[in-house]
């Protein structure tokens, strides 16, 4: 079994009920959800918004690999009404978002897939719930 650390992160809707049933889809899609934080309202990072976020971290055990845990993140998001990632490489208001933030002790760079996730120590939403989990 693998751990894997997600970042999750909402701005639109319901956002309770948004990051609860991507954790519900994680689980059934990619594993067991082992340990979840708290949930975290922030300001938009990286564009403006009027919409604040609700950001969480899960930590998952599963049997896939990196490339397919991607995927199944890609579906969950799809599943869940999102359609693409960024505009022109601009970001902007979701449904749900969710980061590979780590995956066991990999270090993995490629185009589309880089582990750990290279912008996640300068975001506050991402690293004060994960380090509420990954100190557990």
């Amino acid at each position: 079994m693998h751990n894997v650390y997600l970042g999750l992160g909402t701005n639109l809707g319901d956002k309770e009920r948004n990051i609860s049933l991507s954790i519900e889809k994680i689980e059934a899609m990619i594993g067991a959800v082992t340990r979840r934080s708290s949930l975290y309202a922030t300001k938009p990072w990286g564009f403006q918004s009027e919409h604040d976020f609700l950001n969480a971290c899960v930590c998952v055990e599963t049997m896939l690999s990196p490339r397919q845990v991607l995927e199944k993140t890609q579906e969950v998001e799809r599943l869940m009404g999102r359609t693409e990632k960024s505009h022109n490489g601009e970001y902007h208001d979701r449904l749900i978002d969710i980061d590979i933030l780590l995956y066991d002790d990999l270090h993995i760079d490629e185009p589309d897939l880089k582990i750990p996730h290279p912008l996640m120590h300068e975001r506050d939403f991402v690293m004060v719930p994960l380090r509420e989990i990954s100190q557990k």
